[in-house]
């Protein structure tokens, strides 16, 4: 083991205030909601600030929040550019959904020897001292400076996180000093007691060690505690090792840092001892020993490693067992923290694990925050007698994070003001999150009611992460439980008449699909033609976000939903006629996704093979098609327009896009419902040519192609001869030159002279 610095501590980060809206309760929680807070709103306010947020936009939320380990952004099921199952979300060889499901073996706790035993007090036997001597690992130069130091101050306090190797090392200490027997003292032994242990005649020994001595800050260790004690050392000729958490109580004592060997150092160690050089050298090679490796890993978890891979190597374990002991290690540990008692893992400590898994690699101030807002739920529900006491200062982040097995680290949070650098935390084995989120739901349902209020919350919270990371959370809920899940959780997101509720449940839903949870297109394919507004929102939605897996399926799906939207007896528009203009538009960025999506090739000639099917699918097919030419890759009116590069590519390397969106672009220009709309996505594309010269020539190949018919040619020459410049300025330039490529229809009048805006609006000849 290395005697290295202590583990460093990063500064604490602060996000924006919370901006929480008032509990909603299903009546299958059980709970009365929350008396409303100073930070709590109320339904009708809510309503009055809730808008549905645009479809590109929410992706753009959606990519930028969810939780690395879903791979989201590199997911050919979300439009992303990968395809193997194996080449997104969490790493070692699973997917999210593996692990979510777990090791499918009944899992046993392993056997943890000396190095984590009980704290119990009494002799160490020599013959265990003898077993542990070949099994350390230790930086030796290091070492021996500790043990002469022991031999000139008698006493020695080793500060280390659990499970490092510190009792080992305490021990071992000793045993380089030949100090026999050696004794365990009690670790609720205090600090004023100590010398009454080490002068008790009836069991003396030459060496002792004291195991996570109990500290509070009303008792702390102190330097005349460690004066005592070497006094009474000194008298009996014996020698003194204790070790402490960094986060003891500790007044004018400087403790020797203590940080665990490398994993790999340690199995190898084992393995040597074990079996023999050779059998060793093998089983370090094997893959499943490099992914155990390459995790965090407590040295209890080495050593049954190690037990496993002899039994392995004789023949009395499978190699899925060997395979699986690295995830069955990671649920051992997440059992532990939720089976163990209020004195060892404390119930705000819990939901901290619980929030930390919801926010993982999130804000560490904001999983605090949202952590205490999920303690106060579950001291409700354990005890609704006791008022959850939240100390405002004096948690020490440093021994959370230990507890959690995560570190924090700085890095920058994409927000919609840009990137900004926030302080985080993270699990360091990624798959934790998804582990525990299981346990919790599937193994301890009696928290569910407290954790359906939690979600509630972070749904109604105003910032774009919160929100989405309920939404994940939801997500590996469905994947574990599905119909609990939705039942619970979803269906009364979907069923609210606030957006923002129903924009958390289309993420929830599609991110669950990511995760390969069965059955959410056919609850998509049952929503969108049901009689519940929500339903068939949240549908149309989720089939932007998934529709590029299957296209036409999806195509057709959305088909259905724009038909029966015409078909309500209530259809309205603001001419008086048609569906509700609020699920067309819906529809309509769900086609725009789609055409912006890896498949945009298919869905465009999809959309102009049956685009005069009917009035619905004509409208589904134009409004969807504007939407998407409005889209730039730089998501402003300065970037280049996905479509018009489509187009260029098309017409450089070959393909069908270019027919497609010709065809298209004269669908909606002779559409006299949507030619406005057209000749305001085209004016905006003939500015952006007048900036960029490839978006011109792309501009000059498409053009003639508009032109079919004497009406196109004079609609065409009206908009480039008329079209004013941007923010007052001059006409652009770019219009007279593609003036001069629209092709003259025959039988159609010569062309007029170019004419100029006017200071009203019109034109005059130039």
């Amino acid at each position: 083991m290395s005697a290295g610095g202590p583990v460093p501590q990063a500064a604490a980060g602060a996000p924006p205030p919370p901006s929480h809206a008032a509990d909603k309760e299903a009546s299958t929680t059980g709970d009365a909601p929350p008396h409303p807070g100073p930070d709590s709103a109320e339904p009708e306010e809510a309503e009055e600030t809730d808008r549905p947020q645009a479809a590109w936009s929410a992706r753009r939320d959606l990519v930028d929040h969810s939780p690395k380990a879903m791979g989201v952004g590199a997911n050919a099921r979300f439009g992303g550019s990968l395809v193997g199952r194996d080449q997104h979300g969490v790493s070692g060889g699973l997917v999210a959904g593996d692990v979510i499901m777990g090791s499918k073996t009944e899992v046993h706790h392993y056997g943890i020897g000396i190095s984590a035993a009980g704290h119990g007090s009494g002799e160490v036997p020599k013959t265990t001292l003898d077993r542990l001597a070949p099994l350390f690992v230790t930086d030796e130069g290091a070492f021996q400076s500790l043990v002469k130091r022991l031999r000139e101050e008698r006493v020695l306090v080793l500060s280390g996180a659990h499970f490092t190797g510190r009792r080992t090392a305490a021990l071992m200490l000793l045993n380089r000093l030949q100090a026999s027997p050696v004794r365990i003292l009690l670790r609720d032994t205090s600090p004023a007691e100590l010398v009454k242990q080490l002068s008790d005649d009836q069991h003396p020994a030459k060496g002792y060690v004291l195991c996570d001595l109990t500290t509070r800050r009303d008792t702390p260790l102190r330097e005349p505690h460690l004066l005592a004690a070497r006094d009474q050392l000194v008298k009996d000729d014996a020698f003194l090792v204790i070790t402490v958490d960094p986060s003891a109580a500790l007044e004018d004592i400087t403790p020797v840092p203590w940080q665990s060997p490398k994993a790999g150092d340690v199995l190898a160690a084992h393995l040597r001892e074990l079996t023999d050089e050779a059998t060793a050298e093998r089983l370090l090679r094997l893959p499943s020993v490099t992914e155990f490796l390459g995790r965090d890993r407590q040295l209890r978890e080495v050593e049954a490693f190690a037990k496993l891979l002899k039994r392995y190597a004789e023949g009395d374990a499978t190699e899925t067992g060997v395979q699986n002991f690295s995830l069955i290690s990671l649920e051992n540990q997440v059992q532990e923290w939720f089976e163990e008692d209020e004195d060892r893992v404390p119930l705000r400590d819990k939901a901290f694990l619980v929030a930390l898994a919801a926010f993982d690699e999130g804000p560490y101030a904001l999983t605090a925050e949202l952590s205490d807002l999920l303690y106060g739920f579950l001291q409700r529900t354990e005890n609704s007698a006791l008022q959850p006491r939240v100390p405002v200062f004096g948690t020490h982040i440093g021994k959370r994070l230990q507890l959690a097995r995560a570190e924090r680290y700085e890095e920058e949070e994409n927000t919609e003001w840009g990137p900004v650098p926030q302080s985080k935390a993270k699990f360091l084995d990624d798959r934790v999150s998804l582990v525990l989120l299981r346990e919790v739901w599937t193994g301890h349902p009696s928290a569910r009611p407290a954790l359906v209020r939690w979600l509630r919350r972070l749904a109604d919270d105003g910032r774009p992460l919160v929100r989405t990371r309920a939404a994940s959370t939801v997500a590996v809920l469905a994947y574990t439980d599905l119909p609990s899940t939705m039942a619970l959780v979803i269906e009364p997101w979907v069923t609210s008449r606030l957006f923002r509720h129903r924009l958390v449940a289309v993420n929830a839903l599609t991110l669950a699909h990511l995760l390969e949870t069965p059955n959410v297109p056919h609850i998509l394919g049952t929503w969108c033609t049901n009689e519940e507004v929500g339903m068939r929102w949240v549908a149309i939605r989720a089939y932007g976000l998934i529709g590029a897996e299957r296209p036409q399926e999806t195509l057709a799906a959305l088909r259905r939903a724009i038909r029966f939207e015409y078909a309500l007896p209530d259809s309205r528009a603001d001419d008086g006629e048609g569906p509700d203009p609020d699920m067309v538009d819906q529809l309509a960025q769900s086609v725009e996704m789609l055409l912006l999506s890896p498949v945009r090739d298919e869905v465009l000639t999809e959309l102009l093979a049956r685009i005069d099917d009917d009035r619905p699918a004509h409208d589904l097919a134009v409004r969807g098609f504007l939407s998407a030419c409005a889209r730039t890759e730089e998501g402003d009116q300065t970037g280049h327009p996905q479509l018009l590069e489509a187009y260029a590519a098309s017409v450089e390397h070959g393909g069908g896009a270019a027919t497609e969106i010709a065809g298209l672009w004269r669908a909606a220009l002779n559409d006299r419902r949507r030619t406005g709309d057209a000749l305001k996505a085209l004016s905006a594309w003939v500015h952006i040519a007048d900036r960029d010269a490839a978006a011109e020539r792309a501009l000059a190949s498409l053009l003639p192609s508009l032109v079919t018919t004497s009406a196109e040619h004079q609609r065409l020459s009206h908009l480039l001869r008329t079209l004013r410049g941007e923010d007052g300025a001059p006409p652009p330039g770019v219009a007279a030159r593609l003036l001069t490529v629209l092709p003259q229809p025959a039988g159609a009048p010569g062309p007029p002279g170019p004419t100029a805006p006017t200071s009203r609006g019109g034109s005059r000849r130039a």
